[in-house]
């Protein structure tokens, strides 16, 4: 009986120990929600060109040209390549005003005129934030990259794309 009383506590601390194990194993961590989100089919290329028509970088990049799809844009998007990004097709060249909810990444956001001109550029725009990026100027493509692209690529508006 003196042995069963000093066994017991260590036999429910160990029985504890295991299950508590068990159940940190089965949740999800903290890391790997992380990495769950969107993910991204890049089927287009796009070249940013210098003032002298120079090419001067190229990302392969995701197409929004619907409704739905320029709605989520890179919404809910955890991990975007550095060579990539994300080309918004609008019908039509419009102010264009676009805003951070629900994307987690610091993006570079560039609003693109009909003649392939970029006519602003929001750099390392704040995540998950709801404030309005204007275009500034009437935009009919956005191109979304990486926060900090332009300034490690020297792009800068005024500058031209080739879709």
């Amino acid at each position: 009986m003196h042995l069963l009383l000093r066994v017991l506590p260590v036999l429910i601390l160990v029985n504890f120990s295991f299950s508590g194990c068990a159940e940190k194993k089965d949740a999800p961590s903290g890391k790997s929600q992380t990495k769950q989100g969107r993910t991204l089919e890049f089927t287009e290329q796009i070249t940013f060109l210098n003032s002298q028509g120079e090419e001067i970088s190229t990302i392969r990049a995701a197409l929004a040209d619907e409704p739905e799809e320029r709605n989520q844009g890179l919404m809910d998007v955890n991990e975007l390549p550095s060579d990539a990004g994300m080309l918004f097709i609008f019908p039509d060249e419009a102010p264009r005003s676009f805003y951070m909810a629900n994307t987690p990444l610091p993006l570079d956001i560039m609003f693109v005129s009909s003649d392939s001109t970029i006519v602003r550029i929001h750099q390392n725009t704040t995540p998950f934030s709801s404030a309005q990026l204007p275009s500034g100027k009437p935009a009919q493509y956005v191109v979304e990259t990486n926060g900090g692209y332009a300034v490690s690529h020297d792009i800068q508006e005024g500058m031209k794309v080739r879709f």
